[in-house]
């Protein structure tokens, strides 16, 4: 998965904030590595050089592998909160585009897990009776 960080002309973009937000991204998107191509992070200061409430803003864009690419946006008082409330949107955003992908596929997504091993299944099984729950109460 390939990472690129990109800011507006009063946002520093250093090689420090780029290794900052690859190494976060990274470590929250590593559930999806074989899924994702590329991940693209613009952060924007909407104020300029004034300050002000909620004038950070996060845009991430991810493209997953065969699909179309799914963007979100956060804005914050700081690009730690921007970058952070853009990765939960994120997070949510390809749980529920991946995970029904992964519906319909079938029980592949068990493969992985070892006849011995029942806290992983006792896990998988609840992960589908929630999310039956959910279909259940849409």
């Amino acid at each position: 998965m390939q990472i690129q960080v990109h800011s507006d002309n009063h946002i520093d973009g250093s090689a420090r904030l780029a290794s900052w937000v690859s190494a976060t991204l990274g470590s929250q998107l590593e559930r999806y590595d074989e899924e994702l191509t590329r991940v693209v992070v613009h952060f924007n200061d909407e104020n300029g050089s004034k300050a002000g409430a909620q004038d950070k803003r996060c845009q991430i864009e991810v493209r997953p592998k065969g699909l179309q690419p799914l963007s979100v946006t956060h804005k914050a008082e700081s690009l730690e909160f921007a970058l952070d409330g853009a990765i939960e949107k994120l997070g949510h955003a390809l749980d529920h585009q991946l995970g029904k992908l992964r519906n319909k596929r079938g029980p592949s997504h068990r493969d992985g897990v070892e006849a011995g091993d029942a806290a992983a299944q006792d896990q998988l099984l609840e992960e589908d009776f929630l999310a039956e729950q959910q279909l259940r109460n849409a």
